[in-house]
């Protein structure tokens, strides 16, 4: 149970669904309300289906590189810390949102469920990571089926957020989102060092 909640925790804050929210109301906004609803129904179940498959294969995907489960979790710990520190101080990178240029470029397309909401805003490097480490620790079957819920938990909670953006947006504004994503990157923070413990204790032993 601790290894669901867990793992919960850390894909629901590396989505961040609120700050996709944010994104997506300032990238639709000048289309019709219809549409939105329609993008975010498409990209929430596409950016789900994305992190299912890299659930499902993570195994099979880190055997054939060669790559052991304390290297990746080092690797994605470190990886997920940065990710924090971008949360604490509000930045935007590429890890976790849409660089500038794509979403100048997001701005001019009629259907940015696709490209950039489900990836790289939903299913993104960091969403991807923490799924390949779920991956790795779903053992036994019970763990495995328990993770694939929390997967579509994820995804819910993520397109209630995309259908009530403007009223997230109006409740909380920009400040409201800040304070939000910096609590969220601490927890995230002390969570990514805690996979760098642990693989390193895995491989030293």
């Amino acid at each position: 149970m601790d290894l669901l909640l867990n793992s919960f925790v850390v894909l629901f804050i590396v989505v961040d669904p609120i700050g996709v929210a944010a994104l997506f109301s300032m990238l639709s906004r000048e289309v019709p309300r219809a549409d939105q609803r329609r993008m975010a129904v498409k990209a929430s179940v596409l950016a789900g289906a994305i992190l299912v498959v890299f659930f499902l294969l993570g195994d099979r995907l880190l055997l054939r590189l060669g790559i052991g489960l304390p290297a990746f979790r080092i690797a994605g710990g470190v990886l997920l810390f940065l990710l924090a520190i971008d949360m604490v101080f509000a930045r935007q990178s590429g890890l976790r949102s849409a660089t500038m240029r794509e979403q100048i470029e997001a701005e001019h397309r009629p259907d940015i469920s696709v490209f950039p909401l489900a990836f790289p805003l939903i299913a993104g490097p960091g969403a991807l990571t923490s799924v390949l480490l779920m991956a790795a620790s779903a053992h036994p079957l019970a763990i495995h089926l328990g993770m694939l819920v929390v997967l579509m938990g994820v995804s819910v909670l993520t397109l209630v957020s995309l259908l009530l953006a403007p009223q997230i947006m109006g409740l909380l504004g920009e400040t409201g989102t800040n304070v939000i994503s910096r609590l969220f990157g601490l927890v995230l923070a002390a969570l990514a060092v805690q996979f760098v413990i642990d693989g390193l204790r895995a491989a030293w032993a």
